[in-house]
């Protein structure tokens, strides 16, 4: 079966389930004029997050990687009206387009955009969060999991992007996002206070996976 079909299938879920809109159009648009790597999850993808924090009645959301804010807004538009989003971006130019894009969808006053590298944030964040959203440098996710255990509530959900690398995690790929990957799926799948999955994705944006975990209730 060729790699076209999933592709196309994928374009047919997402005209049905999340048809253009100006505003996650002009993200992408955004994005490119100002050089944003185009590493954005999909419209399927957004929907889901979207979907999964609805379900969990998240409040509070951290996300690591930031982006063009593409992510961010489906996140945002899934919290109540009193819900507060942090988001965590390295790069001081990719912040300000995703400003940008919070402004835009009309987001700006519940989704707070820090500057900065996530090991060097995380410390200094308190929980609960309801809900936290992985998706940056791939080398740093088993240290990213450590402190989203940390900041979850009894519960809540860890999601992290891109865990599967076009099955490279299969093999003993010497890629730094790969080791990280598979690492982070190894620690997520024996962790005591973790309960978790990994979904494998093809499609529009090739072959990878989302990881979904549930913090364990306390007791």
């Amino acid at each position: 079966m060729s790699g076209s079909i999933f592709e196309d299938v994928d374009h047919y879920i997402d005209s049905l389930f999340t048809p253009d809109e100006d505003v996650l159009s002009d993200v992408l648009q955004r994005a490119a004029a100002a050089g944003l790597p185009d590493i954005h999850i999909s419209p399927g993808q957004g929907k889901f997050l979207y979907l999964l924090a609805k379900m969990s009645r998240a409040k509070r959301i951290l996300e690591l990687g930031t982006l063009a804010g593409y992510s961010t807004i489906w996140l945002g538009r899934a919290m109540p009206e009193d819900g507060e989003l942090t988001t965590i971006e390295i790069d001081p130019v990719h912040a300000d387009v995703a400003r940008g894009s919070l402004k835009a969808a009309g987001l700006e006053a519940s989704c707070e955009v820090v500057v900065g590298s996530a090991l060097d944030v995380l410390p200094g964040l308190t929980g609960p969060f309801d809900l936290i959203f992985i998706d940056a440098n791939k080398e740093s996710y088993p240290a990213y999991l450590t402190h989203a255990v940390r900041l979850t509530r009894p519960g809540g959900l860890i999601l992290a992007d891109n865990v599967v690398r076009r099955g490279a995690v299969l093999g003993n790929s010497m890629d730094p996002a790969v080791i990280g990957a598979k690492a982070f799926n190894q620690a997520l799948a024996s962790h005591p206070q973790l309960e978790a999955i990994v979904l494998q994705q093809v499609g529009r944006k090739g072959h990878d996976g989302l990881a979904i975990a549930r913090v364990k209730d306390a007791g």
